[in-house]
């Protein structure tokens, strides 16, 4: 096979990159061409996402592969989750993107259950997890408030579908990203029309319904002239990039877990179908749409998002991650506990603050100082992935042998000691790069470079080095679980 090359856009909720891979002999080498931030922007009490930078740092990847002179096949785009871009009709945006963390969802959920639709009529419908942000959500607190962007829409947009449409000027709606908007029912494979009407939207309001490896269009004339660009296609890859991710875990069969391990930290399995029951209710599961008709059965953690958060604050921590992280190590453990997915945690004005708190009102000790914090977020992070993975098992009609841990999280190598202790089960870390790699080869896919799931599969295995941790001190970590499960309950 000669070398075959690609183009992908990594957005993720904090940054952005752009890579071009190229695959050639049954092995990829992907390298990073941009990276940037992707800042919230606040303004008149909301947070909104910058739809034109995002834009802009696109073109300018693609204007690098044509200086470069580098022949690209084609050209994916995966974003984070539910949020979505209100198009007029003359084809205009019509104002940026609300983001997910914006307070204007704070309450409208439970607003929603006892004014519009019971919680479990819900969740019968969708299967998926219950979050203030769902695009659901998000879209009745719009127009409980008046939203003149949403007044004026004539289709919506999710991202990934928002950023291909103005490559190509082609609407479409992809199946995995449309997955996680509460919107969606995953055994017709269709936004629900039950649930559109309960937020006032027809179906009409949305793109044609395309799974991943579909081509949305080729490049307009004013994006090849900006660019220098010919007609490339655009692919709908897995838009969502947790889809994307899962598509590259290198399992060598069906007996595995994941856990995209990020800003956010996504727990699960891959199934044939949407597994939706009193269980799956009650632990608050969400299915969600993978490639090849598979779904993605997982539980959303709040992830490195709470280690991040502190980063920003502490201006005496070391400035790399090793050096801060062994300065945490060297902390006595379990000695403060929290629930990484408490409502304390989702966008507090002090995340410091927030776990002060927490263990302040628990009756714990209160952590002082980034050692400690960043010790107490660590071990509630790997004890709340045991807890998510023994519901899992509960749920799995097969043994799970293994966990992989994909995403920036996986060079984590204190975290995934810590989890393989927690879960009792062998981890294998990698790759990195889980996301941008699921995007590429869902596009090798399209091309007919690759033919299935398992073959993707396989040449990643075979592209990378992947890191394997065992468990160890069982009886500490049993006892550090169960004090877990009092502090939190």
């Amino acid at each position: 096979m000669n070398n075959v090359y690609f183009f992908a856009v990594d957005l993720g909720a904090t940054s952005g990159r752009t890579i071009v891979a190229n695959i050639s002999d049954g092995k990829f080498e992907i390298e990073e061409l941009t990276r940037f931030d992707n800042n919230l922007i606040q303004t008149g009490g909301h947070f909104y996402w910058d739809i034109y930078a995002l834009y802009f740092e696109i073109i300018k990847g693609l204007k690098i592969v044509a200086q470069r002179q580098i022949p690209i096949s084609s050209i994916g785009i995966d974003t984070w989750g539910v949020d979505f871009v209100c198009i007029g009709s003359d084809n205009a945006i019509l104002r940026n993107p609300l983001a997910y963390r914006d307070p204007h969802t704070f309450g409208k959920m439970e607003e929603y259950f006892s004014q519009v639709m019971d919680k479990k009529k819900v969740y019968d419908i969708t299967g998926i997890q219950f979050m203030n942000f769902n695009s659901l959500f998000q879209l009745y607190a719009m127009g409980k408030n008046g939203d003149s962007a949403l007044a004026g829409a004539s289709k919506l947009l999710f991202i990934p579908d928002c950023l291909s449409f103005m490559l190509t000027g082609k609407m479409v709606c992809e199946y995995t990203i449309a997955s996680t908007s509460q919107l969606l029912d995953p055994r017709t494979k269709q936004l629900d029309e039950e649930l559109l009407a309960s937020v006032g939207l027809s179906r009409e309001k949305f793109g044609d319904m395309v799974v991943p490896g579909t081509i949305i269009g080729t490049l307009t004339e004013e994006v090849k002239s900006i660019t220098g660009l010919g007609d490339v296609p655009v692919i709908a890859v897995a838009g969502h990039d947790t889809a994307s991710a899962v598509a590259a875990v290198p399992a060598r069969d069906e007996h595995f877990a994941y856990l995209s391990s990020g800003t956010w930290s996504l727990m699960g399995i891959e199934t044939k179908e949407a597994v939706i029951n009193e269980r799956s209710f009650e632990y608050n599961f969400t299915n969600e749409g993978g490639i090849e008709g598979t779904t993605r059965f997982l539980k959303n953690i709040c992830g490195m998002w709470l280690y991040e958060r502190c980063r920003k604050e502490w201006t005496d921590a070391p400035s790399s991650h090793p050096e801060l992280q062994a300065q945490a190590m060297k902390v006595k453990p379990f000695q403060s506990l929290i629930n990484p997915d408490d409502e304390d945690f989702v966008n507090p004005v002090s995340m410091v603050a927030a776990i002060q708190n927490y263990c302040k009102k628990t009756g714990q000790h209160v952590p002082q100082g980034y050692a400690e914090i960043c010790r107490c977020i660590f071990d509630s992070l790997a004890l709340r992935y045991r807890q998510t993975f023994s519901w899992l098992k509960e749920f799995a009609d097969f043994d799970i042998d293994i966990l992989h841990i994909i995403g920036g999280g996986s060079l984590n190598s204190y975290l995934n000691q810590f989890t393989a202790n927690s879960t009792g089960v062998e981890v294998l870390a990698g790759p990195q790069e889980g996301t941008a790699i699921g995007n590429i080869m869902m596009q090798a896919k399209a091309c007919g470079v690759v033919e299935n799931i398992w073959e993707m599969r396989k040449i990643i295995a075979n592209s990378i080095q992947m890191k394997r941790f065992v468990p160890q001190d069982k009886e500490i970590w049993d006892d550090a679980f169960k004090r877990y499960l009092d502090v939190t309950k």
